[in-house]
């Protein structure tokens, strides 16, 4: 068999073919490698760094402020339930204390009104009076305590007044009278004394 031979036109062509693409792939690696050489300057990193380290503080500041704002809640939830169990230890006998009052209140009248000169009524009028000062023992060591403002400056707070008498020898709204004693529980108001209150003479 000959060899086949090419023409030179065909030589020169192929030549060219060649050339064009050693060309295309010498300028993809640069390209390629241009791409992967870009490097971030030292200024930009840092700035990067600084917004991230910002980032997270704000979130470290956002989960803080809310354990916080949490822990208030909890305070506040366990204050409220602890004043809330003591006004009940402190009042639960309130309305038991004020049905005993009218008991004291009758008694105390049974020996006001009695006649204490017949002598057949003293051994009685005695056991009522151990009786009064017995319940008045009781109640107060449960902080019932008695409200007798005779001779004392009108307190609106824990007195009622009935009436008012004009008088010089005392200053006005001094109490002249106690028509009915007053109790506190514990400091709370459970009755008003009612009361004779002065004011001054024309």
């Amino acid at each position: 068999m000959s060899e086949q031979t090419k023409s030179p036109e065909q030589e020169v062509e192929l030549n060219e073919e060649l050339e064009q693409m050693q060309a295309d792939v010498e300028a993809a690696v640069e390209a390629a490698d241009a791409h992967e050489g870009e490097e971030v300057s030292p200024e930009a990193e840092i700035a990067m760094l600084y917004a991230e380290l910002e980032d997270a503080k704000q979130t470290i500041a956002n989960q803080k402020d809310s354990v916080v704002r949490a822990a208030a809640d909890v305070d506040n939830i366990r204050r409220r339930a602890a004043q809330d169990v003591e006004k009940a230890h402190k009042f639960a006998l309130e309305k038991f204390a004020n049905e005993l009052l009218p008991v004291i209140d009758n008694l105390e009248r049974a020996i006001e009104f009695s006649d204490k000169e017949n002598e057949t009524l003293k051994p009685l009028l005695e056991g009522i009076d151990m009786t009064v000062k017995s319940f008045n023992d009781a109640v107060a060591k449960f902080g019932v305590e008695i409200v007798n403002p005779q001779g004392e400056q009108f307190n609106p707070e824990f007195h009622q007044a009935m009436s008012i008498q004009p008088s010089n020898d005392v200053t006005p709204n001094t109490v002249l009278a106690v028509m009915q004693k007053g109790y506190t529980l514990n400091g709370r108001l459970l009755r008003p004394a009612m009361v004779m209150v002065s004011k001054a003479a024309e």
